[in-house]
């Protein structure tokens, strides 16, 4: 589960991480009367579950309250990557001498937790990841030992404060290094995969603030996080799947990807991608899915208008080849589908399943003998209607 920031920087606060004085408000009255509290100038955030918040200028400084009341009008009008901004942060305003980056981070490279630092933070911090890595301080993190000292001087030797002191006379690197050790037992304590710090800012005053929080919790141990409420999920396809208890994720490709089982799926995806595709969204129906599943689990996936081909790979164990081959034509009986679909069925009862599927003559569906050849007609197919797209726009 994704955080917002506002929410994100509650935890900050609970860990005894720096953060700075702002309200979560919803209406242009009560970001007025938040801005007067804090004092001005103050900073008006959008609260969505996505980065690029500065870029699409969902982030304004304001130093009059009528500024505050424009951009809080503006902001609350926006759509950031297809997500309403619903509310605002109002928080105080700061001069940024640095902005560095901190984050703890679930890394299925390294099977567990990896710190991650860099000198450089900020808006365009995935471009220093690209050209420089090596500006990059990453440390694996034991999950048994936890966050160790040498890692923690890593990370302040990395960050080069030298003998810089807070207003109040604390030592700067003292400072980050305790910051470090609240974010890690934040990220420990409250079955974290994320809990991020971008920008980690030095101020003029010398002082270092989380500037932002991102942060995102396991959603198989909410049940011990009893304080987080799970919202509803922002694309209305996820809110869809969910009801249907479907596991769904969308991604920015045009191939629409219907499996069964996290590892089939995540194959197959990475098969699109060797054969020069590239998935739009995916659906994973579990195991033992039926007929009224798979209907629910299409119509999730082709309501997005990414999507220029289908596949649906479905290897039977629990789940029956027959009823998603069942499950198949009650979806094409019930919606107008228009993009080509690739099945693919194997296991348990696929020679029934590719007799039904056989039977019914279902337009624009083609059954491929295995994974291999299926992923190829679907790649294929989805450039041929791609290509066609373009030239009618020509």
């Amino acid at each position: 589960m994704d955080l917002l920031e506002h929410e994100g920087k509650a935890l900050f606060a609970g860990a005894g991480l720096p953060v700075l004085p702002s309200v979560c408000v919803t209406t242009v009255a009560e970001a007025e009367q938040a801005a007067a509290g804090i004092g001005l100038p103050v900073v008006v955030k959008a609260q969505v579950k996505i980065g690029g918040r500065g870029k699409a200028g969902g982030i304004r400084v304001c130093g009059t309250a009528e500024e505050v009341a424009a951009a809080t009008t503006d902001v609350l009008a926006m759509t950031i990557s297809g997500r309403a901004a619903e509310a605002v942060l109002v928080e105080q305003a700061v001069e940024i001498e640095r902005e560095m980056y901190l984050a703890i981070s679930s890394s299925r490279a390294h099977r567990g937790p990896v710190l991650i630092f860099s000198r450089k933070g900020g808006i365009d911090i995935e471009r220093v990841a690209r050209d420089a890595p090596g500006a990059l301080v990453r440390r694996p993190v034991d999950p048994l030992l936890g966050l160790c000292d040498y890692q923690v001087r890593d990370v302040v030797m990395a960050a080069a404060l030298g003998d810089a002191t807070t207003p109040a006379g604390r030592p700067l690197e003292q400072e980050l290094g305790g910051i470090l050790r609240g974010l890690w037992r934040l990220y420990h304590e409250r079955d974290a995969t994320l809990t991020e710090i971008n920008p980690l800012v030095l101020t003029k005053q010398g002082e270092l603030v989380c500037l932002d929080s991102k942060v995102t919790v396991d959603d198989s141990a909410l049940y011990r996080q009893t304080d987080l409420v799970p919202g509803d999920p922002d694309d209305p396809r996820e809110a869809k799947a969910k009801s249907a208890g479907l596991a769904f994720v969308a991604l920015d490709g045009d191939v629409g990807v219907l499996g069964n089982g996290a590892g089939l799926v995540m194959s197959t995806l990475d098969q699109i991608a060797a054969a020069g595709g590239s998935a739009a969204d995916f659906c994973d129906l579990g195991g033992g899915a039926r007929a009224d599943v798979v209907t629910a689990a299409l119509d999730v996936i082709l309501s997005s208008e990414r999507v220029s081909a289908l596949l649906v790979s479905i290897f039977g164990g629990i789940t029956r080849c027959d009823e998603v081959a069942r499950g198949l034509i009650e979806a094409f009986s019930q919606a107008q589908v228009e993009v080509p679909v690739v099945v693919r069925l194997d296991g348990n009862a696929a020679a029934e399943g590719h007799a039904i599927l056989s039977e019914a003559q279902l337009k624009g569906v083609t059954i491929a003998k295995d994974a291999a050849a299926a992923v190829r007609m679907v790649v294929a197919a989805a450039g041929d209607r791609a290509g066609a797209a373009a030239g009618r726009e020509g």
